[in-house]
């Protein structure tokens, strides 16, 4: 059994990457179940996915995680990572976009937002953290849409899911219009470069 959690804010691709980690399980031959719960706002507010992988439809009995389950939170924001990473279990990994995007909730608390203070708390918690430069990636590849499949490409090489980077891109084949298939195995290769990169402990 595999757990992955993935918290984003509503337009940034968290439902598609989910539906791409599934597919992409289901095509090397396991099962999988997914489900989202969106916030107040389809633009801007939160939005988190529950992926679970397993050899058989009884081994994913649920299609949402319990706390401290995940062996994988993919954090398209860093205050989103934040705030899912109770689901995160012990010794678990976690891939994270370094970009901040103001979830519409703070913005309505007037509370202040950090990005390094997000990202400080992530590196003390988190001896797992992969920071993946989406917002520099996105201008490599000439597209603002492919942050998503960057932090897939980092998730499929830190081995967590037991996805390979291989089998990520030939989901993606299979669903992509070949126009946009280009940059988006520019995106996966570059995520996956992140996770090479990363100073792990």
């Amino acid at each position: 059994m595999k757990n992955c959690i993935l918290a984003g804010v509503g337009g940034q691709g968290t439902v598609l990457a989910s539906k791409l980690i599934a597919q992409t399980a289901m095509e090397a031959g396991k099962f999988a179940r997914t489900a989202e719960t969106i916030g107040m706002a389809q633009r801007g507010g939160s939005v988190v996915s529950h992926v679970r992988i397993g050899q058989t439809a009884e081994d994913v009995s649920s299609p949402m995680l319990p706390l401290g389950s995940a062996d994988l939170l993919i954090g398209f924001e860093p205050a989103e990572a934040v705030r899912t990473l109770p689901y995160l279990k012990k010794g678990g990994a976690a891939v994270v976009s370094v970009k901040g995007v103001q979830p519409v909730t703070a913005t309505l608390s007037g509370k202040s937002y950090d990005v390094s203070a997000m990202l400080s708390y992530l590196r003390e918690q988190v001896p797992n953290l992969v920071e993946v430069d989406t917002e520099a990636i996105c201008e490599a590849c000439g597209s603002s849409k492919v942050a998503n499949v960057a932090l897939l490409g980092a998730a499929a090489a830190c081995g967590a899911l037991g996805l390979t980077v291989k089998e990520v891109e030939a989901a993606l084949e299979r669903r992509l219009p070949a126009k946009f298939l280009d940059m988006n195995r520019k995106a996966l290769a570059q995520g996956a470069e992140a996770y090479q990169g990363a100073n792990l402990k």
